[in-house]
């Protein structure tokens, strides 16, 4: 069976920057998502269409196949007080911040001042071309469940 729209890949990969630093992995434990429902980022994606248990590649992806470019509108500073009272507010930390509609905003703390904290609110791989190394391991038919919730269930056979 080949990788397609409403079909289960489960994949093994390691993430490396280009500098080649090893950013993340499966370790041994194996990734699925359901193809066509952008699980996950779009250039690996296209990128496994056809393939088949057992395939092996390597992708390089630029920012536009991947996280997107940095937003530089996107770093905004916000006071102090709009953090959790005793909370840790160290450059790196992440928080969720809530968006006007009330959707959350994943942020990371890039400078702390006295009164002010610069948040960050680009994905933290933005900007950044990735390599990813890919072993097919399983594809299957989604089940009517699966493809009604645009997610794979780990209970699922």
């Amino acid at each position: 069976m080949q990788v397609a729209s409403e079909k289960v890949v489960t994949f093994d990969f390691t993430l490396t920057g280009s500098q080649g630093e090893v950013i993340d992995q499966s370790q041994g434990g194996h990734f699925a998502y359901l193809h066509g429902s952008q699980n996950i980022i779009p250039g690996l994606e296209k990128a496994l269409d056809g393939k088949a248990p057992g395939d092996e590649l390597n992708v390089t992806l630029e920012p536009a196949e991947a996280y997107g470019e940095r937003d530089e509108r996107l770093m905004q500073s916000v006071p102090k007080e709009a953090f959790p009272e005793g909370a840790e507010i160290n450059v790196g930390e992440r928080f969720q911040a809530q968006g006007p509609d009330g959707s959350p905003i994943p942020i990371t703390v890039a400078e702390v001042g006295e009164q002010e904290v610069t948040v960050d609110a680009n994905h933290p791989l933005a900007g950044e071309t990735l390599n990813f190394d890919v072993k097919i391991v399983d594809v299957r038919d989604a089940t009517d469940q699966e493809l009604e919730h645009g997610h794979p269930h780990n209970d699922a056979a």
